[in-house]
């Protein structure tokens, strides 16, 4: 979920009861190397789950079943700096999800506005290789992976995580339309 480590060492401290929406691949699961389920974000984070009251969370259910369910195909490798991901296409049914959360609840910023507006929507492959390293690493992981794509996914649900202070854990799916 977050850009590279080192960024997420020193300017977004989770703390337990964070939350965010994902869109969970399970097809990448065996190309993942980043130590957590394959997955492109909606938005992270999201609202502290000491906020996700009844009402909040019916609120949520229905604006994401205003949604169609799609499929997002991954086909090309991208890079920034410290991270190998892999582009989702379509990008706008993730980029409509954003909006229309972050519409609705406009304190929940993006990458807590790290990013300026967010990033684009990504699956992080591999997030632990320095400026010295990353080159060669993800050069030889994307000649591992290359032969396996494309990989398609249909996304029926977004899914609602949280922060336990040692790992995130699921929450609630909420359904998109069919």
């Amino acid at each position: 979920m977050n850009a590279d480590t080192h960024a997420e060492d020193a300017a977004w401290p989770d703390v337990p009861g964070d939350t965010a929406l994902t869109l969970k691949v399970p097809e990448a699961d065996p190309l993942v190397r980043a130590g957590f389920p394959a997955h492109v974000t909606v938005l992270y984070p999201f609202l502290h789950e000491s906020r996700l009251d009844a009402a909040a969370r019916g609120e949520l259910g229905a604006l994401l079943a205003g949604h169609d369910a799609f499929t997002l195909t991954f086909a090309e490798f991208g890079r920034w700096p410290g991270v190998l991901y892999l582009d989702p296409w379509p990008h706008a049914p993730v980029t409509a999800l954003t909006k229309d959360v972050t519409r609705r609840w406009p304190e929940a910023v993006p990458y807590r506005g790290l990013f300026g507006p967010g990033l684009a929507p990504h699956l992080t492959l591999a997030n632990s290789e320095g400026p010295a390293t990353q080159d060669a690493a993800y050069d030889a992981l994307e000649g591992e992976f290359g032969p396996r794509l494309p990989l398609s996914s249909y996304v029926r649900e977004v899914h609602l995580i949280v922060w336990d202070g040692r790992t995130w854990r699921d929450d609630t799916a909420y359904p998109l339309t069919r």
